[in-house]
């Protein structure tokens, strides 16, 4: 009986690793340049020193304010739930937590 308990906690704590060890994965951290702003719309994309493109969407409440970017400026870009690579959406949305700021060249 013992041994048997044993086996359970270890595939426990097993399936626990596995399933918090993706939500730490997810962090996303991109550096580039805006090459498009709107701010009273809240999105804005930028290109990484790659040549990749990179749309946010940021949502109402997530306390950013866009209005002190403009386009060219280098920025860094931090999100705590990336969309996952394999999921196609139009722009990562930007929520409390997540950050944007002013980065150097």
């Amino acid at each position: 009986m013992p041994a048997r308990i044993i086996l359970v906690f270890l595939a426990a704590v097993f399936g626990l690793g596995m399933f918090l060890a993706p939500a730490a994965a997810e962090e996303r951290t991109v550096m580039g340049a805006i090459v498009r702003l709107d701010p009273s719309g809240g999105v804005f994309t930028v290109r990484d020193a790659a040549g990749a493109s990179w749309s946010y969407k940021v949502e109402a409440d997530a306390g950013i304010d866009l209005s002190g970017f403009r386009t060219g400026d280098r920025v860094k870009v931090t999100i705590g739930r990336a969309t996952p690579l394999n999921r196609v959406t139009a722009a990562d949305l930007l929520r409390k937590g997540d950050r944007v700021e002013k980065a150097a060249y």
